[in-house]
């Protein structure tokens, strides 16, 4: 009868071993692609129906090691704000959405600097992607 061997066990971090200092430069939080529908646009055709708005947030936020919800942004957070903001009303412009959406971020007392990227598909009627991206920051 043949034995099989024994699989190796797996290595074992050890936090109790002395780490060397390092510390969080950069911390970002974001969010690719969520899609809302929105009442948006300039021209007649676009007043009282809804189109699709695609969204992109990183969010700079305080560069810290994380180890407590309340220490980060949670993205369920950029995902209420687009819904709330998509469901408050007809915008205009794609800039003005972008902005208005940068601004509710940044009221997130741990946002420090906020890009957004506002996509519309069905702005040109074709396959081409249109939008806008702001960044805006606490003073």
């Amino acid at each position: 009868m043949t034995q099989t061997p024994l699989a190796p066990k797996p290595a074992v971090l050890s936090l109790a071993v002395e780490q060397p200092q390092r510390r969080v430069e950069r911390l970002h939080v974001f969010l690719q692609r969520l899609t809302v529908q929105a009442e948006i646009g300039l021209y007649a055709r676009e007043r009282g129906r809804r189109q699709p708005l695609v969204l992109s947030v990183d969010a700079e936020i305080e560069p810290q090691r994380v180890s407590e919800p309340d220490q980060t942004v949670n993205y369920e957070h950029f995902a209420a704000k687009a819904r709330a903001l998509a469901d408050a009303g007809h915008v205009d412009l794609v800039e003005t959405f972008a902005e208005r959406y940068a601004d509710l971020l940044l009221d997130h007392p741990r946002v420090l600097r906020v890009t957004v990227r506002v996509e519309k598909p069905e702005a040109l009627g074709t396959d081409a992607e249109v939008g806008v991206e702001v960044t805006l920051s606490k003073i």
